[in-house]
């Protein structure tokens, strides 16, 4: 006997049927009040059938039925289903009107619709964007991420291995500024400055790169690790002259005057007037917020250990009894401490922390 023709009055075709057409639905009823209610007086139907020769049927069909309507009015697992069922969905868009990226990697096949709520409770718990937790979840691989991020954005996407740099472009801008906010310069392009980044440039640096080029910016995303190794590559220690920040243009007869000013100094004795202005910063290190953090440390470990290996030697002298009697000498080394603190101490506070005050 065909149960869902007989009971349900469903035509013969595919069995068993889609959750619609087993519920008596029109094919993508989006009513979450209409299913349950359609479903409940399907229900009282088929109970009429739980006693008697057919309870085991009917049971099957009860549970299944069940199924169907928690499927259809749960909105995740019902977009999965008739997207199973060839329905298109309009893109979603955020506040900007652009495409959200975990929509994105769930069109890729990345990701599961199911495991959008995951990700978007691991991001807001441990302060994470989408992209980047996605990757901590070792969902997707960071270069899939960094692409779907480009697409969000409407950027293109670099692979930083396939592209050269210019020297032209990376002279422009100190060590401390490309750590700062993780990007690199590639070169001009269209009357265009590119550079790599991480995630959507910031309006402090699209000013600051537009007074030091003279040009407009364009970003073009690449993946995290690229862009960290780029610049441990292009950027290391002592690699590049750092270049000061760009100076306001001046206007109108103060721009006359400077001209006049330059012009003078190109004659050799004003110039050296002016050299020494450059060098007001006294050759003090210029240091990111993450080196000033590294040398603070540092500086406590050196001071530290100033203090402990000295001593070190009077508990390895008292420790061992033999050693007193051969090299009675070795339990004097401890009093090294009264030069070797001091003299670290002042190396500390004087010379490896003096950067620190520096801006």
């Amino acid at each position: 006997m065909d149960f869902y023709k007989e009971w349900l009055g469903i035509p013969e075709g595919q069995r068993p049927p889609d959750h619609y057409e087993l519920l008596r639905l029109k094919r993508f009823e989006d009513d979450s009040d209409k299913i349950r209610a359609h479903y409940k007086k399907l229900n009282a139907h088929v109970r009429k059938y739980a006693t008697g020769q057919y309870s085991v049927q009917s049971q099957d069909m009860l549970n299944e039925m069940a199924k169907a309507m928690l499927c259809l009015t749960d909105s995740e697992r019902k977009r999965d289903y008739d997207e199973g069922m060839g329905r298109e969905f309009p893109p979603e868009q955020d506040a900007f009107g652009r495409q959200p990226l975990l929509d994105i990697l769930i069109r890729q096949g990345k990701i599961e619709r199911s495991q959008k709520s995951e990700i978007e409770e691991f991001a807001d718990r441990r302060g994470l964007s989408h992209r980047d937790a996605v990757v901590q979840m070792r969902l997707v691989d960071a270069e899939s991420a960094a692409k779907a991020l480009a697409q969000q954005l409407g950027y293109s996407y670099v692979d930083l291995e396939d592209v050269l740099p210019e020297d032209s472009a990376l002279d422009q801008v100190p060590r401390m500024l490309v750590k700062q906010y993780s990007f690199i310069p590639l070169f001009i392009d269209d009357d265009r400055l590119m550079i790599a980044v991480i995630d959507e440039i910031e309006h402090e640096l699209e000013e600051e790169l537009r007074l030091r080029y003279g040009v407009p910016v364009r970003p073009v995303i690449a993946a995290p690790r690229a862009i960290n190794q780029a610049i441990a590559k292009y950027y290391a220690p002592g690699m590049r002259d750092e270049v000061e920040a760009p100076a306001p243009q001046p206007k109108g007869k103060g721009a006359k005057k400077g001209d006049k000013a330059e012009a003078k100094g190109k004659d050799g004795k004003k110039a050296e007037k002016s050299a020494p202005v450059k060098k007001s910063s006294k050759n003090v290190e210029v240091l990111t917020a993450e080196e000033k953090q590294q040398r603070k440390q540092m500086g406590i470990l050196l001071m530290c250990l100033s203090i402990m290996l000295p001593m070190f030697t009077k508990v390895f002298f008292n420790m061992l009894p033999t050693l007193q009697i051969t090299q009675p000498w070795v339990g004097q080394l401890w009093m090294a401490v009264f030069v070797s603190a001091p003299l670290t101490i002042a190396y500390v506070l004087l010379s490896y922390w003096k950067p620190l005050k520096g801006p």
